[in-house]
């Protein structure tokens, strides 16, 4: 009984492990994931930065010919300067996650290492399916798993505590000289065997108490068995959900892109037609940059739905 508890107590600490495993690469993922969408936002910033100086040095001659006013130059130099901190924001929240990963993974925290998706324009596609199985398989289950077979040989261990024990005894005496023949100097000696019996009569009730507490403890690990299986259970529903969500929201987003995209061109051309103000340019900028950050937020978030959700079936690979 005593090896048998020893060797789940050995895999208790295995599950342990491999908990702590999956914790890990799922912050590796989450950090990873993370720069990648700083990166692209970085990207984003520069693009839209791009967009605002090109309005500004159109302002100015419209402003020259009469065309807009200084309220319009001052409004789009306001721009101006906000994309320049957003750059600067972003640069700085790359180098913090870097820093992160590298905690992480243990490399130096000025490593600075290059991702393979951060220089990517575009990442491909989503095209994981959402996964299926048990969620029997997570370490947490396993743990507690091993947890009751414990519980259920301490009990056998207390109650053999108070179960008739038999022991063989033996021995072997010798002396020189000799006792047996009058001191004679030679080496004799005699064999000894015995019995030896062991058994309770009066505990006390100590009995009665230890087992039933040892039976206490071993109900109780079953209960927390069952509490965490359905919390484990609620856990996978819920991550299945955010999955269908963060699909859901992509989707949204790649169609308000392309909305944006054609929106900021007409506004484009209807300014230089003279056709539409500059207010409602800088509004179609605004509207196509938080289009363009909402895209990759959306593709960021539904890669690490499924990353959760293979956490929550306990099925996280590196």
């Amino acid at each position: 009984d005593s090896n048998n508890i020893t060797r789940h107590a050995e895999g208790i600490a295995g599950d342990r492990y491999n908990l702590k495993y999956q914790d890990i690469i799922v912050e590796v993922d989450e950090t990873y994931w993370n720069i990648v969408a700083l990166t692209a936002r970085q990207r984003l910033a520069q693009s839209y930065l791009n967009l605002v100086e090109t309005l500004d040095s159109d302002i100015e001659q419209m402003i020259a010919e009469g065309f807009a006013t200084k309220a319009d130059g001052l409004s789009v130099k306001v721009k101006v300067n906000e994309a320049n901190v957003a750059i600067i924001q972003v640069a700085n929240g790359i180098e913090i996650l870097k820093m992160r990963l590298c905690q992480l993974c243990g490399l130096p925290l000025d490593s600075a290492p290059v991702l393979a998706d951060e220089n990517s324009e575009s990442l491909p596609v989503v095209t994981e399916t959402m996964a299926g199985g048990s969620w029997e398989s997570r370490p947490e289950l396993s743990a507690l798993e091993k947890a009751v077979l414990i519980s259920d040989e301490k009990v056998r261990v207390v109650r053999a505590e108070f179960l008739p024990s038999v022991a063989l005894t033996g021995g072997y005496f010798a002396s020189y000289p000799s006792v047996f023949n009058s001191f004679e100097k030679k080496f004799k000696g005699t064999w000894n065997i015995g019995v030896a019996v062991n058994i309770p009569l009066l505990t006390w009730g100590d009995r009665g108490y230890k087992v039933k507490a040892a039976k206490a403890d071993a109900a109780l690990s079953r209960l927390n068995l069952e509490e965490t299986r359905e919390k484990i259970e609620l856990q996978v529903s819920q991550s299945r959900q955010k999955v269908r969500e963060a699909r859901e929201r992509y989707a949204a987003s790649v169609s308000s892109q392309t909305e944006a995209d054609e929106n900021l061109r007409y506004a484009t051309l209807g300014l230089k037609e003279g056709l539409i103000p500059v207010s409602n340019v800088i509004e179609a900028q605004t509207a196509w940059l938080s289009a363009k950050t909402n895209l990759i937020t959306a593709d960021i978030d539904l890669r690490l739905a499924y990353v959760y959700l293979n956490k929550s079936l306990g099925t996280i690979t590196e």
